[in-house]
């Protein structure tokens, strides 16, 4: 029976780590003295929610900290359960502290799901310590959860799997299935995932049976069959191809030449790119690229990933080329990224001291000690600006933001000018 089972269940099932060591991609939490791994060996867990894209393992890594920590688990979903099913699971949280001194955890997948009255009815049992709360979301929990539970919670963002991670996960694959993957289909099979480990499991789980079928005595799985398994959507260009596609439609948008970004984004898509990828990287263009020439590029961007995660393609390629064609128009500035490197080589260069004036006066204490006293309310003045200092003493009168003069930026640069050259009250010269 067990060996049916093996021989029959999916790939991503088979393979599901069991342990802290079995997980790949995620050495930042559960590495060698990374936060969750020093909470599980020290079997002492905070209410926490896992932040991530899906195939990244938030619900195995849940599990796995609860059995690894000697908790007991309970799981609802937030898509097919309700109140009365969260009720259930923590009135049986409480009766297992009572009587057996063992704490729960209670997971809860796509959290964000839960409506605010159904969030509440988590927030006294988190307080308390009856359960320790791990919820899971693909959705930016800032947005989606409500504050009151996410003060009461950690926040920890899980990546999506890079290649090198695909590939360890691709290697178990071979052993388990006992088969040989060429270079070609393992670059196939990683390029088709995007990060998303059950995806390419699946993929792999379906090429594998369209190879059985060819021949059944040898069973070789090519690039053709993992194409195949994927409806023809499968980057079929080279790894240096495929990147030398994303350079030219990023430095289409750059050029303002619509017709240009429209032709390379395009290609991408019908090569099979994943939509998900090409939304973040016109996302960060908007800032990188367009920047205050235009705030609204980065609206549009931004409105693209969420449509992108909401209607999925083919329609979303509508999305993402009316966003690659308003990005192209889009007049261009990259004084963020030049202020932005800047500002970052400053800061590692060596750190400085809150001036005294700027510095929290809201606790006892604060004011025997200077701080805040001399600060100037710009509220409080006409136009809404003072001239006081508000950069550290040791950095001098160093400007890292450098203006241009295309689209909004002009005239956000002149509003701004144009304040600071009001008369006022003058702010103190700051005693660090």
């Amino acid at each position: 029976m067990a060996q049916r089972l093996r021989a029959t269940a999916p790939l991503a099932e088979l393979l599901r780590p069991t342990t802290l060591d079995d997980i790949v991609g995620q050495d930042h939490l559960v590495g060698v003295g990374a936060p969750l791994r020093r909470m599980v060996e020290a079997q002492r867990l905070a209410s926490m929610i896992f932040w991530g894209p899906a195939g990244t393992g938030k619900t195995t890594l849940a599990r796995i900290v609860a059995a690894s920590a000697g908790y007991a688990s309970e799981s609802v979903s937030a898509v097919s359960s309700g109140v009365k099913d969260v009720r259930e699971s923590l009135e049986r949280a409480r009766q297992r502290l009572g009587e057996r001194g063992q704490s729960t955890v209670l997971f809860i997948d796509e959290v964000h799901r839960f409506n605010k009255s159904q969030q509440d009815l988590l927030l006294p049992s988190t307080e308390t310590g009856e359960i320790v709360l791990i919820g899971a979301t693909t959705e930016n929990p800032y947005f989606e959860v409500n504050a009151a539970l996410m003060s009461r919670t950690t926040l920890w963002r899980l990546r999506p799997l890079g290649d090198g991670d695909l590939r360890i996960l691709l290697a178990r694959a071979e052993l388990l299935r006992q088969v040989h993957l060429s270079e070609e289909t393992l670059e196939a099979l990683v390029a088709s995932a995007d990060g998303d480990a059950r995806s390419m499991l699946t993929t792999l789980d379906t090429a594998l049976i369209l190879a059985a079928s060819d021949d059944g005595v040898d069973l070789e799985v090519t690039r053709e069959h993992v194409s195949m398994a994927r409806d023809g959507r499968l980057v079929h260009q080279s790894r240096d191809t495929h990147y030398d596609q994303v350079s030219a439609l990023i430095k289409s948008v750059r050029g303002s030449d619509p017709d240009a970004a429209l032709y390379w984004l395009v290609t991408l898509l019908e090569a099979g790119e994943s939509a998900r990828f090409l939304a973040r990287r016109l996302v960060i263009l908007a800032s990188e690229d367009v920047g205050l020439a235009d705030s609204n590029a980065l609206v549009v961007a931004e409105s693209t990933a969420r449509a992108v995660e909401f209607v999925g393609l083919p329609e979303a390629r509508l999305n993402l080329a009316h966003a690659a064609i308003y990005l192209a128009l889009a007049p261009k500035s990259n004084s963020v990224t030049r202020a932005l490197g800047s500002v970052t080589q400053a800061v590692r260069a060596g750190g400085a001291e809150v001036p005294a004036h700027l510095r929290d006066a809201h606790y006892a204490g604060a004011r025997d000690m200077g701080f805040g006293e001399q600060y100037v309310y710009p509220h409080d003045v006409d136009g809404g600006w003072v001239d006081q200092r508000y950069l550290p003493e040791t950095v001098g009168d160093a400007q890292y933001f450098d203006p241009s003069s295309y689209g909004d930026e002009t005239s956000l640069v002149e509003q701004w000018r144009r304040r600071r050259g009001d008369s006022g009250p003058k702010g103190p010269s700051p005693v660090v």
